[in-house]
């Protein structure tokens, strides 16, 4: 097995130079790295849950300051720590379960035993989790059983905690272990087929001779707008080519390969086409709290667009974009420049420098942002694999 220490380093060489594109393959390898750091880990006798979680935020911090514009990394590290204190807590509460019900059965009687049912250790430990935690992002990723509908258990006094004192700490503490590793494991899982999921509901959104709108080249768009099309529903695309990296170019060649009707157009037609178009469907790079969207740049001119013409603006963006940060947090970069080199060439640029003034700077400046930031005022609907 390789060194996590090596491993760990060679994924913070590749989000600062930024040599992993997408947010998904982003939190693909995120968590599989924290799923290497996790398996190496050596868990002491006490404090199991506490030293995974040390362990994944040391690392966690260190990839969040690799590369802060790719905020599915922090979201990664997020759901791997809520996957160690939830698993944690199933355990704890399972063993007291277990010790509650040994205790009426030892104690009581069998009309005293009908007062206090017996409870799964799946019920106990989703119970918990609803007293303890308050509201959050994650609960709206989790099938949690209706808190109203678990009785309270009685209190088992000294003699239960002296019970849990003694358990079996070495093997709690492997159960721990292996259950965090195959919690991670299906969020990996999830991670790879989100775009099956999303594409899933495409025939519910999609319907015959409509035409949609897109931006850029995003693979969640396209494995929804083929979904559809496989589904023997005819419709038309219009794709702005998304300058000025031109990445609708590339999803304009996918879709006439596959079969679908497709018109590429420039970013500056947007407004002009936008009275022809039924619905725009785009992909996002995260999705804040506040319910804005980080976007590839562009996407608010056409947002706006289709908000001065009523039509609907769909967001397609797997569970790992769910950012629980909004926009004004100071952690969050909400754009990022690129090379001047994607707008000029660099024979083009140095004939714009001031030789005269000895200094030789620069005249003209090229700014290339990256991103947009969609408010949430302009989305009208999210789709996501949940």
């Amino acid at each position: 097995m390789p060194d996590v220490h090596s491993l760990v380093n060679d994924f913070l060489i590749k989000l600062k130079k930024r040599n992993i594109e997408g947010s998904q393959a982003t939190a693909k390898l995120t968590a599989e790295l924290l799923r290497s750091v996790i398996s190496s880990q050596r868990v002491p006798y006490t404090n199991q849950a506490g030293a995974l979680i040390d362990a994944v935020k040391a690392v966690g911090e260190q990839l969040i300051a690799a590369n802060p514009i790719e905020l599915a990394v922090g979201n990664i590290v997020r759901r791997v720590l809520h996957i160690i204190r939830e698993e944690d807590l199933s355990l704890t509460t399972a063993a007291m379960a277990g010790l509650n019900m040994s205790t009426v059965s030892d104690d009581e009687d069998d009309g005293e035993r009908d007062n206090h049912p017996v409870l799964s250790a799946a019920v106990v430990a989703a119970a918990a989790r609803s007293t303890l935690r308050p509201p959050s992002l994650q609960t709206l990723l989790e099938d949690m059983p209706d808190a109203a509908a678990v009785p309270h258990t009685s209190s088992s006094g000294g003699d239960s905690e002296e019970k849990t004192k003694s358990a079996d700490k070495s093997s709690r503490s492997r159960k721990l272990k292996h259950d965090v590793i195959e919690a991670v494991n299906e969020l990996i899982q999830d991670i790879g087929t989100c775009h099956e999921q999303i594409a899933e509901q495409a025939v519910e959104h999609i319907h015959q001779n409509e035409v949609i709108l897109t931006l850029g080249s995003s693979r969640t768009v396209l494995e929804f707008l083929c979904a559809a099309n496989e589904k023997k529903r005819s419709f038309r695309v219009f794709v702005a080519e998304g300058a000025p990296r031109y990445q609708g170019h590339l999803l304009a060649k996918e879709l006439v390969a596959r079969g679908l009707q497709t018109t590429l157009i420039t970013d500056s037609a947007v407004f002009a086409m936008i009275s022809r178009v039924n619905m725009v469907i785009v992909g996002a790079h995260a999705v804040m709290a506040n319910g804005g969207v980080i976007a590839p740049v562009g996407l608010n001119m056409v947002a706006l667009a289709a908000q001065r013409h009523a039509v609907p603006f769909v967001v397609l963006a797997g569970s790992h974009k769910l950012c629980p940060l909004y926009p004004h947090n100071p952690e969050v970069l909400l754009n990022e420049l690129r090379s001047p080199s994607e707008l000029l060439d660099f024979g083009e640029f140095s004939d714009c420098m001031d030789f005269g003034s000895g200094t030789a700077s620069p005249l003209l400046h090229v700014v290339n942002p990256t991103f947009d930031y969609v408010p949430p005022k302009l989305v009208s609907l999210f789709i996501t694999d949940t």
